[in-house]
Parts: structure tokens; C-alpha cells; sequence
């Protein structure tokens, strides 16, 4: 029995984005947090928990949107031209903040503000624009052949811009439980009681997300709600409302890394419900993963470059942050 390729790249892809995810999602939530912190040596402190990994943690979009090339060559096609302007805007935010970064540690007084605000801004649009193609990817696209027949602002909806809210409220809470975990003192304390809100609001908004979507689509209402997948599936809600409950209860303790890793873990919990809830289209609402496949030769090609390269990306980030763990204290680096 052969290796089913178009799974397997499925598996890859889908591996690349959630590591993205997770990577870069605390690092735009800093950015997302900039406008809640006021004092300058805070905000040191709180790019400096990045300085070291941040620029690697974008390699992981990169591998995405190669390997969707390389492998889903009319998914490639489609849903670049379906989602060009949220992606343009999304690469813009990211440029400025790259360009904020630098600049802001060289900046004299009278320039500093003006790059924390750049800062910000990259990070509210990059998230923002990702959330609004992740609302028009469930909401699903008009294809006609190998094209995509929507227009430029088909992607902009109600729910896609609700959805972009939500990741704001997502990232945000990975930014405020990774400061807490990199932090100490008055910054720490802050962050604590930032992500209480911050942890209610992603909640309710994963609420809504899950009512409106099978409301709108009825093929994802029978996905979760038919027998036997309702028995199947229903992990999911539970393990969610668990993990939420188990963040508050730790921010009411002396919390180190516990908020943060249970934080990721209810983003996996999302990514997954997405997951169920569109597999195996690559292409909502309609075309599947082998429907979009490149050719077996191109695919297997490819596949020996990627499972050389992912181990590497994975060897050289466990080790960037192994080196840069502990707490980051002003003045001081790294303990």
C-alpha cells in the first residue's frame, strides 16, 4: 500500500501553520499589548523577551506557503487570489514591525513613541488581516475550474471580521502568559491581570465562532452534530472549557509557564475544531486535498526536501530558545 501524498503534505502544511501559530502569535500579542503598558523600561523588557527568536518564528509561515505551493498548486492559486488583500496587508503589518523593532532601540526621545507606535500598529494589522483571511477560509470561496470567480473584498464578512477580532483576542492572550512566564515584579502583575479579561473574552468569542459557524454551514453542522461524530468530537468543547478554567485558576496562584502552555494548548484545541470541521477540503466549501494535489512525481520530489529541511528548523528554534529561557530582567539579560 503506497504513502497517500496529498495527507501526508496535508499533515505538513497543516504542521507548519499551527508551529506559526504558536511561534508568532505570542510575539505579535506583545506588540497587541504596547498600548496597555505605558513605561519605557516595561516595554524594553518586553520586546527583549523576543529579541532572540522572533525573527525565527516566521520561518514557519514561510514553510506553509512554500509547501502549499510545492504540493496544492490550484489551492496555491486560489486562495492567494482570494485572499490577496488580507495577505498584502498582513506582510505590510509584519514589515513594519520587523522595521519598529530595530529601529526603536537606535531612536533618540523624540523619535522613540513614533516606533512603539509603528510597533503596535504592525502587530494589530498582521493579526487582524490573518484573522479576516481565517473568517473567509471557514466561510469558504467561489471557484469555477481552476479559478477563483470572487471579487477582491469577497473576504471582508461580518464573520471574517469577527474572526479577525477574535485573533487579536487569541494572540493577545499568548503575548500576556508569555510575559508572565518571562517576566518578574510590577510587569508580571500586570500581565496577570490583563489576561484574566483578555482569557473571558477569547472564551466567549470561541462560543459565538462555534454557534455561528454551523449556523451558516449546514455540511459543518452535520459534521459535528450527526451520530456518532457528536460522541467523537465532543472532547473538544469539553477540553476547552477545561483549559479555560484551569488558565483562571492558575492566574489566581503564583503563575511561571502553566497559563502560557495551557494558553497554547487551547489554540491547538481551536485549530483542531477548525480542522474537524473542514477536513478534507483545501478549498472550502468543496475541493479536497487530492482534488488540489500536484502531480505524485512533484509531490514525492518535494517531500525529500521537506523532511530534510523541518528537522533542522525544529533542531535550530528548540535550541535558540533553550539558550534564551529564564527570566528577562531589566538591565540584567537572561537568568
Amino acid at each position: 500500500m503506497g504513502v497517500d501524498l496529498p495527507i501526508l503534505w496535508a499533515i505538513i502544511i497543516g504542521f507548519g501553520l499551527m508551529m506559526y501559530v504558536i511561534m508568532d502569535g505570542f510575539d505579535l500579542g506583545i506588540g497587541l499589548l504596547f498600548p496597555f503598558i505605558r513605561d519605557r523600561a516595561d516595554r524594553d523588557m518586553m520586546v527583549n523577551t523576543v529579541a532572540p527568536v522572533w525573527d525565527g518564528n516566521e520561518t514557519w509561515l514561510v514553510l506553509g506557503g512554500t509547501a502549499l505551493m510545492a504540493a496544492f498548486p490550484l489551492a496555491y492559486s486560489v486562495l492567494l487570489s482570494a485572499l490577496y488583500l488580507p495577505l498584502v496587508l498582513m506582510l505590510l503589518g509584519l514589515i513594519c514591525r520587523g522595521v519598529s523593532f530595530e529601529f526603536r532601540f537606535k531612536a533618540d526621545e523624540a523619535h522613540r513613541h513614533f516606533w512603539d507606535v509603528v510597533f503596535a500598529g504592525g502587530s494589530y494589522v498582521a493579526a487582524f488581516s490573518q484573522g479576516i483571511a481565517l473568517g473567509a477560509f471557514i466561510n469558504g470561496f467561489h471557484v469555477s475550474g481552476p479559478s477563483y470567480q470572487g471579487g477582491a473584498l469577497d473576504c471582508v464578512t461580518p464573520f471574517s471580521l469577527f474572526t479577525g477580532v477574535g485573533l487579536l483576542v487569541a494572540y493577545a492572550l499568548l503575548g500576556s502568559t508569555w510575559l508572565i512566564m518571562k517576566t518578574e515584579g510590577a510587569l508580571q502583575q500586570r500581565m496577570i491581570a490583563l489576561a484574566r479579561p483578555v482569557t473571558v473574552a477569547l472564551l466567549v468569542g470561541i462560543g459565538i465562532v462555534s454557534l455561528w459557524t454551523p449556523l451558516a454551514h449546514p455540511q459543518i453542522a452535520a459534521r459535528w452534530f450527526s451520530l456518532p461524530n457528536i460522541i467523537f468530537f465532543s472532547p473538544v468543547p469539553i477540553l476547552t472549557l477545561a483549559t479555560t478554567w484551569g488558565i483562571l485558576r492558575a492566574l489566581r496562584r503564583d503563575p511561571h509557564a502553566v497559563p502560557f502552555g495551557l494558553a497554547l494548548f487551547l489554540l491547538f484545541l481551536g485549530y483542531s475544531g477548525l480542522a474537524i470541521s473542514l477536513w478534507p477540503n483545501i478549498i472550502p466549501p468543496a475541493v479536497a486535498i487530492w482534488d488540489a494535489a500536484a502531480p505524485p512525481q512533484s509531490m514525492g520530489f518535494a517531500l525529500v526536501g521537506a523532511l530534510f529541511i523541518i528537522p533542522i528548523i525544529l533542531t535550530y528554534t528548540a535550541w535558540s530558545y533553550y539558550v534564551f529561557r529564564g527570566k528577562v530582567r531589566a538591565g540584567e539579560g537572561y537568568h
